[in-house]
């Protein structure tokens, strides 16, 4: 009787065990076929949308902040330098800029410490690969302007050039939705971060000069942190080389009102008094904010706009950089192209970060960087 006992028990327990399992098995099935499934259509598991609020503001621009003194020298500006920040317009014109706003535009978001450096740039729109982003558009401006990104993935009603319902007139808004599949995220010889440009794409030379660009940051999958930054640097900073051309900005017209002296737009002297030549809009050393510590990895994103004439040559004082596993201290820049390249600095010091090209540098495109 006790042997009988004993193995139905037994058994019992065999069939219990067996159930389970096949439980088990079901499951892991039924999650293989999810998992095939959304492999086939190349869809993410655990995508995000991150979602932003971005404006067009139009917005008085100081090119040289510290005029009359010039940082880099700490003396007065000199004859030459000044043709580019005194005569004719001089060096606060009105521009059109995008800033990153709370949601439902209820207030706008100041920029931290680390944005410091950034300028005229708009908001960095970050995500990782696979994830979704979101950009509530309004434009504040008395233009149509809209937001073009590059490299993401788009339909054409989100894409934001002329004849697309992403162009946005004065006082509206529009919501971009733009996709982040593995052909937007870095690739086999980048790092884990890389970045794109945003810009309005209406007048496009017109818009661009005005100031209506910013960076796309795109982190590959697995180090990225809660925001979407790289999870393997300690610190980001974004450069935009460009020469803006005041002359065929948005604002050309409004901009005349405030002319001093020559004031002729046929004239090449004042034409050549219009080209800003510019780190994220400052000229001159009037930047700030590009500080880190010794052997801190830094990552730095490299972007170009403009014309035949914005050909750059960044170039890092005191310090080298990987670019693909390549070392460098000067690396090239054309329009619209971008480079992100990692350095580990090891000298403390202020070092002086400029293009090399020599009428660039002359003309104001420099500032500097401390490792403290």
């Amino acid at each position: 009787m006790v042997d009988k006992k004993f193995r139905y028990a037994f058994l019992n327990k065999k069939i219990v065990s067996t159930r389970k399992k096949l439980r088990s098995w079901k499951a892991i099935a039924f999650w293989a076929a999810i998992l095939a499934t959304m492999a086939f259509w190349n869809t993410p598991i655990f995508a995000a949308e991150r979602v932003y609020w971005i404006a067009a503001d139009e917005k008085y621009w100081d090119y040289a902040p510290s005029f009359p003194i010039n940082p880099m020298t700490n003396m007065e500006f000199t004859a030459e330098q000044r043709v580019f920040v005194e005569q004719g317009i001089g060096r606060r014109y009105l521009k059109a800029i995008y800033r990153e706003y709370n949601t439902g535009f209820s207030g706008l978001k100041q920029r931290s410490s680390d944005e410091a450096h950034m300028g005229i740039l708009g908001p960095a729109i970050r995500a990782t690969v696979g994830d979704k982003i979101i950009v509530h558009f309004k434009n504040n401006t008395r233009f149509p302007t809209s937001i073009h990104p590059h490299g993401l993935k788009y339909t054409k009603a989100h894409e934001g050039v002329p004849h697309t319902d992403g162009v946005v007139a004065p006082g509206s808004q529009y919501t971009y939705q733009w996709e982040v599949p593995d052909r937007a995220g870095p690739g086999p010889n980048d790092p884990s971060s890389i970045v794109w440009i945003y810009h309005s794409h209406i007048h496009e030379p017109a818009d661009t000069n005005a100031g209506l660009i910013g960076p796309i940051v795109i982190t590959r999958k697995g180090f990225e942190t809660a925001n979407a930054k790289p999870n393997d640097v300690d610190r980001e900073f974004f450069s935009l080389f460009s020469v803006f051309d005041e002359n065929i900005s948005l604002y050309l017209e409004a901009n005349m009102i405030s002319c001093r002296g020559n004031c002729n737009p046929s004239d090449e002297g004042f034409v050549e008094s219009n080209l800003m030549h510019t780190i994220n809009g400052y000229v001159y050393d009037n930047n700030v904010g590009y500080t880190m510590r010794k052997n801190e990895k830094v990552r730095w994103y490299i972007m170009g706009l403009g014309t035949e004439v914005d050909l750059h040559t960044p170039h890092w004082h005191g310090a080298t950089l990987l670019h693909n596993g390549n070392r460098i201290d000067v690396t090239e820049i054309l329009p619209a192209a971008t480079k992100t390249l990692d350095m580990h600095p090891d000298v403390s010091g202020s070092w002086m970060y400029h293009c090399h090209v020599n009428d660039h540098l002359n003309a104001g495109m420099m500032t500097s960087f401390k490792v403290e």
